[in-house]
Parts: structure tokens; C-alpha cells; sequence
């Protein structure tokens, strides 16, 4: 069977699986990382979201075999890492903040996709708006749009 390296929330990781698998089966199921949620496994729902390198990214899409030893993987689990003082990240505690959640289990995919969308912005020397947020397709079944939104511009504020 095929190994894979790559960095997982700052660590290298290595897994025997074959090519094929995806990524998002790696993290949760052999590597025990639950952060990103399985809703769909064809890159609608958006529960996975996670970052590679910096990006946003939906790993129940990406086997295994296309991720390179260089590639850093950042899951929920490890955003707090990329943040000043290591606490929360700003986002995350905007959710908290802004009391977000209701049932939670998109959540995680939620911030990650916020996180990643903020960067771009910032990137494209471009502010954090409706329309910027409205870019996004995370899907909540709750239908906390109103609150992700709001939190979205106080971490984006933080960032």
C-alpha cells in the first residue's frame, strides 16, 4: 500500500492507504481528526472545509495520491495555531461571540471557509462585504446565515 506525507495542523503525518482515498477519509478516519464534517462527499455542502496551504479547500474531493509531502493541511483543530497568541482565532471567537451555532455540525467548515475568504479579500486589496460573503457556499441546515454573516465582518475585523 502507498504512503503519503504531507503536514496536518503543523505536524508531518504519514498514512498507508491507497491512492484513491479521500483525503477528507485520511483525516477523519485514520488519522482521528473530526474537525471537518462528511455532509456530502461531492464538494456541495461545504462541511469539510479545511485549508491547503492557506486555501480553502473541501478534502472529501481530493484523494489522497494528490496531496505532496510540502502541502500543509489546516483543519479546524489547528486554526488557532495560525492566530496572534495562539488562543482562538479571531473568527472563532466571532462565532462564539455572535452566537453562531445552533445545531454546530457545519460550523467548523463555516469558519474555515470565512477564514480563507477574509485572506482572499485582503489579498485582492478588496473589503469584506455582503458580496464578498456572499461568495461562500457553506451550507447550513440550521439557517444561520444572518449570524454567520455578522461574525464573519467582527473576525474579519480582528484578523
Amino acid at each position: 500500500m502507498p504512503n503519503h506525507t504531507f503536514k496536518l495542523n503543523g505536524e508531518t503525518v504519514d498514512v498507508e492507504v491507497e491512492d484513491d482515498v479521500r483525503l477528507l477519509w485520511v483525516i477523519r478516519d485514520l488519522l482521528g481528526v473530526t474537525g471537518p464534517k462528511y455532509g456530502c462527499g461531492i464538494n456541495v455542502c461545504k462541511a469539510c472545509t479545511s485549508h491547503i496551504n492557506g486555501k480553502a479547500f473541501n478534502p472529501c474531493s481530493v484523494p489522497v495520491g494528490a496531496v505532496k509531502p510540502t502541502d500543509e493541511v489546516t483543519t479546524i483543530e489547528g486554526l488557532a495555531d495560525t492566530a496572534p497568541g495562539g488562543d482562538l482565532h479571531p473568527m472563532q471567537q466571532a462565532w462564539i461571540d455572535n452566537d453562531v451555532a445552533q445545531c454546530g455540525y457545519c460550523q467548523p467548515g463555516q469558519i474555515m471557509a470565512a477564514v480563507a475568504k477574509v485572506r482572499q479579500c485582503r489579498a485582492e486589496g478588496r473589503e469584506v462585504d455582503d458580496a464578498a460573503i456572499e461568495e461562500l457556499r457553506n451550507i447550513c441546515r440550521c439557517g444561520t446565515y444572518n449570524r454567520i454573516r455578522e461574525a464573519i465582518k467582527a473576525g474579519a475585523e480582528k484578523m
